[in-house]
């Protein structure tokens, strides 16, 4: 018996799925929809999580992302999700920011207003660009799907 030779980028993508989350990234504000159980029984309910993304760490499957928001009372409460945890049920961007830094750090010392990213505004051009480009990978998806669901018959 032979042991099987993994590499490096081998182990890195152990455990990698394909998640249909919108593409997102530095100064971004979304909602993350996670899994919580209940206190009694075993429910499970979704909670939404909404803030600014101030870091990403991409390693493969322990790949992560930091979301910083202002809770109650004035209190910055930040939360590192594993991108491919089963927990995260959805993703949805809520505005795009516009950043200069790969982290966001910076953002912790700051405080009222100026703790805002500038939103990122893109014309009407691009806007129907990034729609057709949305469509056209939809419809791969679709079309790599499909093959498949014939096979099985």
């Amino acid at each position: 018996m032979r042991a099987e030779k993994l590499t490096s980028e081998t182990i890195l993508n152990l455990g990698v799925t394909e998640r249909d989350f919108p593409q997102f990234w530095i100064g971004d504000t979304i909602e993350v929809h996670q899994l919580v159980p209940e206190a009694e029984g075993n429910k499970e309910r979704v909670q939404i999580f909404k803030g600014d993304v101030i870091a990403m760490r991409k390693k493969g499957a322990s790949s992560t992302f930091t979301v910083r928001k202002i809770g109650a009372n004035n209190v910055a409460v930040e939360r590192i999700f594993p991108f491919y945890s089963p927990i995260i049920k959805s993703i949805n961007v809520v505005r795009q920011g516009k950043t200069r830094r790969a982290k966001a750090y910076y953002m912790r010392d700051r405080v009222g207003k100026v703790a805002r990213f500038k939103e990122k505004m893109l014309t009407k051009k691009q806007r129907e660009e990034a729609a057709a480009s949305k469509k056209k990978t939809a419809v791969k998806k679709v079309v790599e799907k499909q093959p498949e669901a014939t096979e099985q018959e």
